[in-house]
């Protein structure tokens, strides 16, 4: 198992910091070491209180771990001052460490100062200089670099005066700019750019932590830096995808959120065959439309349609009951999965949906259940839509979605020129689903 020691603060509500940096190490398969240059009194509100660690007792751990652990990756968070950035340099110089990713860390989310300003000029002199990979936002590009940053030229130029400083290599994190999200990793002569959809969220606690995490971690497993930067790119995008609302200001990012995602897959094509089973202890072949039925289930987390399970060739009707032609599977229907991310979008909680046929009497008996009952006109949909494959039931949803602050039990149209009208049973699993479902069949037993 490779080594990974990260030199930074604690964050006492676990968003950044050593808390974030151990979690990400140890997600990705490395074995995370710590070394505490500050403690913090923190939340997502900000930092309320910074307690120093005496910059001996920071080269007193660093020694003690070093000389007997050792490490394959090291990589600095938070250091605060002058004196922290003397030593850690110098520690990391003394024992060798040759892949270092320095994070200079100067702001919290919040806005809090997190290394004062009398200090900066010694992290380029001092530990700029034995970083094999410096990873500054826009801000800190600027203040390295002492120039604005506007733009893509603006970006070039500061990472050549901070790989003049002496790093190996410079990453510029381009998400203070407009558009998409999209990093800079230049070697002295050339850039790559690793660029993503920008994610809408105010919870971003932690981004820059995780991420530089990340890459030492794949750096310590000796990848190529391009491709350490990379998977680190994939790993913090998911985990912004999927951030935690925790908290009154800047929830944490959710480094979590890929693995959560791998280990649900049992439980979701579980979770839908207990459904099936269910669905097919009761005569409800009546509700199943002409296109037939189907039933989905995403993982948490579920950011594309490979993410979401449901029946290959669906449900049939067969007689009064229903059939599956195979075992469910993720990335079996385009159809419901669409619905359920869209839904997701909304409210993550919300991950299972089935078809039904539309009927005047099966809405009419939704709303006299009390359930939450929404609809959208499918002549209202732009022509645009209409010309794009599959895009029809995105654009309904959302438009429902938009205007309501829950979600509905039931979503539903009336059809359009070869469009079925259509019911959408909308739950948080496929039980609350298949109940919802069940509930409608109850006065055709009578």
């Amino acid at each position: 198992m490779k080594r990974i020691l990260t030199v930074a603060g604690s964050d006492s509500g676990g968003g950044a910091g050593i808390q974030a940096d151990l979690k990400t190490i140890t997600l990705l398969g490395g074995f995370g070491m710590s070394v505490l240059t500050a403690l913090t009194a923190q939340n997502t509100v900000g930092v309320s209180a910074i307690h120093a660690v005496p910059p001996e007792f920071i080269g007193q751990q660093l020694d003690a771990v070093l000389s007997d652990i050792g490490a394959d990756a090291v990589k600095t968070g938070m250091l605060l001052n002058a004196d922290t950035i003397e030593v850690v340099a110098d520690r990391l110089l003394a024992h060798g460490i040759t892949r270092t990713v320095v994070d200079p860390v100067m702001v919290a989310k919040g806005g809090d100062v997190l290394l004062v300003e009398e200090a900066r000029e010694t992290l380029a002199a001092r530990l700029i200089p034995v970083a094999f990979v410096v990873t500054p936002n826009i801000p800190e590009a600027e203040v390295l670099s002492k120039r604005p940053i506007k733009n893509k030229d603006d970006i070039h130029e500061a990472a050549s005066v901070i790989h003049a400083m002496g790093a190996r290599y410079v990453l510029i994190k381009g998400g203070h700019l407009d558009g998409p999200a999209t990093d800079y990793l230049y070697d002295g002569e050339n850039f790559v750019e690793f660029s993503k959809v920008r994610i809408d969220t105010a919870n971003t606690h932690g981004t820059g932590c995780v991420y530089s995490a990340a890459i030492a971690t794949y750096l310590a497993m000796e990848l190529e830096i391009r491709e350490a930067v990379a998977r680190a790119k994939d790993f913090i995008q998911s985990s912004i995808r999927s951030a935690l609302p925790l908290g009154k200001g800047h929830g944490p990012t959710n480094p979590f959120a890929q693995f959560a995602r791998d280990q649900g897959k049992y439980r979701v094509v579980e979770a839908l065959e207990a459904g099936l089973a269910r669905l097919q202890e009761a005569p409800v072949g009546n509700l199943v439309p002409e296109v037939q039925s189907n039933l989905g289930y995403a993982l948490p987390f579920a950011e594309t349609h490979q993410d979401v399970a449901a029946f290959p060739g669906r449900l049939v009707r067969l007689g009064k009951r229903l059939v599956s032609v195979r075992s469910p599977a993720f990335g079996a229907s385009r159809h419901i999965a669409t619905i359920i991310l869209t839904t997701m979008g909304h409210d993550p909680e919300f991950r299972s949906a089935m078809n039904i046929r539309f009927s005047k009497e099966l809405i009419q008996q939704c709303r006299a259940l009390g359930w939450k009952v929404c609809s959208f006109d499918r002549s209202d949909e732009p022509e645009a839509v209409k010309q794009r494959e599959g895009s029809s039931l995105e654009w309904g949803v959302q438009r429902v979605l938009s205007k309501e602050t829950s979600i509905p039990d039931i979503i539903f149209d009336r059809g359009d020129v070869g469009k079925e009208p259509m019911i959408r049973v909308l739950g948080r699993n496929p039980d609350e689903v298949v109940d919802k479902v069940l509930k409608l069949q109850e006065p055709y037993l009578q």
